[in-house]
């Protein structure tokens, strides 16, 4: 019963009052051609494909799922005309560079769109959003005849891409992986191994599957450094780009999983198969880590879309479903009242719409940097564009992927007995949401990322770029209400990390301890910068002529509720932290 609307209102708001990326388009060649009526454009015809082409199928691929027959893996009804459609269309090639057949617009346009259409069918675009990180690993790495080979079929969305990432025996730890590259003739290699929870892994939407693979050549050091990144077709491809034989690649089955069914998440067998190595020898981890860091920030976004969808359908439910009286009545002379009066679902609707709003602000934010990453010709721009990504990634792929798995599960409380029930569609956004926090790494991974590899291994300084533009803001807002709590949440931040930092040096175990912990209150501590900056546009909104004075009202009441509600979680977090390794210890052995 989704009836999914693009929420084109709110993303117009953060596009171009909050962030202002008419002038951050401007600065850059490829932004120029992004004007604000070619931007609506796009969104707009965004929404008309999310809407009516794959919102209708999300209830369809949960139902029928993907089928797997010797091999072959065919996908739910429809998905296969809804991808001809889209690529047909040019969705795939927006942001791709001129020279490889693409439209040459910002990846954070396209990201906006892969927003909508993800919010409409989560396990369909799947498929073309795997495909994106493949072409920017192959572009980032890959010699230039393999690119010519490649990247146009990519683009265009003829083709399509994988990670290959983990095996049976070793999860997230990739340095216990076993899948061997032997030398063979042409410079090309020989690649034999098992890898599993291979997301589009094989299908029946593009004519090739190109995966990209880690695995060890036969001198490659033990552990995370003797592992080198491949490309393995599934049929080979010719020096003109034609395909050619099948290659020794096989599905050997696909996983029965909670969620997200119309994805086909599978086990592939690589059998002696022929393919290209991409990275330098043994230095896939950090190739690779061009597609693991894309990925990252689509299932940030990923876990936004779960709570939009299941909001919509929790909000509109919440209006119309009539039971109990409440205290202040909207018709006395009715029964019972609509239960959007009742606090208690206005506490749940609330929460979902503060994370929502906050998260997406997030999302674009980093979108942002993503665009002076890729396209500022300057060094300063593209450094600290870098330095924000790399603290602000881990946060918002943790942070949102968990958050999600709350805020869908109101949008089953809000229905009650109805929610739990399937054709109501709330239970299949909870279960679409729950793989956000695992894959591409788990909450507690990404917690160790942002604490250990990136702030203390940094001796602090990673914090300082964000730190530095939150206090700016608040130097230049000092009449806003929420500055002096942005401000003292800032230094709270700074002193919890230090002291982490002091404990860690006489035990290595209190960064593992704190981790999970220490990911949240960085992500409420991050989406209370947001807010304020939500908060500030639309009191100035609200104290000049505007004809939407009920949105920007919805803003302020959102963002006191964030600030009054939600913020204050960060003292228990901060008292979990404090409590330390020493709280966990060991538990008795299994009989």
């Amino acid at each position: 019963m989704s009836q999914y609307q693009a929420p084109l209102r709110d993303m117009k708001f953060q596009i171009e009052e909050v962030l202002d990326f008419p002038a951050h388009y401007a600065r850059f060649a490829q932004g120029q051609e992004a004007s604000p009526d070619i931007v609506e454009a796009i969104l707009d015809g965004a929404a008309q494909f999310a809407e009516n082409v794959l919102a209708p199928l999300d209830a369809v691929g949960d139902e029928h799922g993907c089928q797997w027959q010797d091999g072959e893996v065919t996908t739910p009804p429809g998905f296969k005309d809804a991808y001809q459609e889209y690529i047909a269309n040019g969705w795939t090639s927006l942001a791709m560079p001129v020279e490889l057949g693409g439209q040459g617009l910002p990846a954070s346009l396209a990201g906006f769109c892969m927003e909508i259409c993800t919010t409409a069918n989560h396990a369909w675009t799947m498929y073309p959003g795997l495909s994106l990180g493949g072409i920017h690993t192959i572009n980032a790495h890959a010699s230039e005849d393999i690119k010519a080979r490649y990247l146009p079929k990519l683009v265009a969305g003829t083709w399509s891409a994988t990670m290959c990432l983990t095996e049976a025996h070793c999860g997230s730890d990739l340095g216990l992986l076993r899948t061997k590259a032997v030398p063979v003739e042409d410079g090309m290699y020989a690649i034999s191994g098992s890898k599993i929870f291979i997301s589009s892994g094989e299908h029946d939407l593009t004519e090739n599957i190109v995966h990209i693979v880690l695995a060890r050549l036969p001198d490659a050091p033990p552990g995370i450094k003797g592992i080198s990144l491949f490309l393995v077709p599934k049929f080979m491809v010719d020096a003109q780009g034609n395909v050619g034989e099948r290659n020794q690649v096989r599905c050997g089955s696909i996983e029965h999983k909670m969620g997200i069914h119309g994805n086909a998440t599978c086990v592939i067998n690589f059998d002696g198969a022929k393919g290209y190595l991409i990275s330098e020898p043994h230095k896939g981890m950090s190739a690779m880590f061009t597609f693991i860091n894309e990925s990252r920030m689509g299932v940030a976004q990923q876990g936004l879309a779960q709570m939009e969808a299941s909001h919509q359908n929790a909000l509109r439910y919440a209006h119309e479903r009539v039971q109990f009286r409440g205290t202040k009545r909207e018709n006395p002379e009715a029964a019972a009242d609509p239960i959007i009066v009742h606090p208690d679902i206005r506490r749940m609707l609330f929460t979902q719409k503060a994370f929502i709003e906050g998260g997406r602000a997030l999302s674009y934010f980093l979108a942002m940097q993503t665009d002076l990453e890729r396209y500022s010709e300057s060094a300063a721009d593209k450094e600290q564009a870098d330095a924000l990504l790399s603290l602000l990634t881990p946060i918002a792929k943790g942070f949102l992927s968990e958050v999600s798995i709350e805020a869908t599960s109101y949008g089953i409380q809000i229905l009650g007995g109805h929610g739990y029930i399937r054709e109501w569609g709330q239970e299949q956004h909870f279960r679409d949401a729950r793989i956000t926090s695992i894959y591409e790494g788990t909450s507690g991974i990404q917690g160790l990322d942002l604490l250990g590899r990136k702030i203390l291994a940094s001796g602090g300084k990673a914090l300082e770029p964000f730190v530095k533009l939150v206090l700016g803001f608040c130097q230049e807002n000092p009449e806003s209400a929420y500055t002096p709590i942005v401000q003292k949440q800032i230094q709270e931040w700074i002193a919890l990390t230090r002291e982490l930092g002091a404990k860690a040096m006489q035990d290595a175990d209190e960064v593992n301890s704190a981790a999970y912990e220490y990911l949240m209150y960085s992500g409420y501590t991050v989406l209370a910068w947001i807010w304020a900056q939500a908060a500030v546009v639309a009191d100035k909104a609200l104290a000049g002529e505007t004809a939407d004075r009920d949105f920007y009202q919805g803003k302020l009441n959102t963002a006191r509720f964030y600030f009054e509600r939600l913020l204050p979680r960060t003292l228990a977090l901060a008292a979990g932290i404090r409590a330390g390794v020493g709280t966990l210890p060991p538990f008795p052995k299994a009989e």
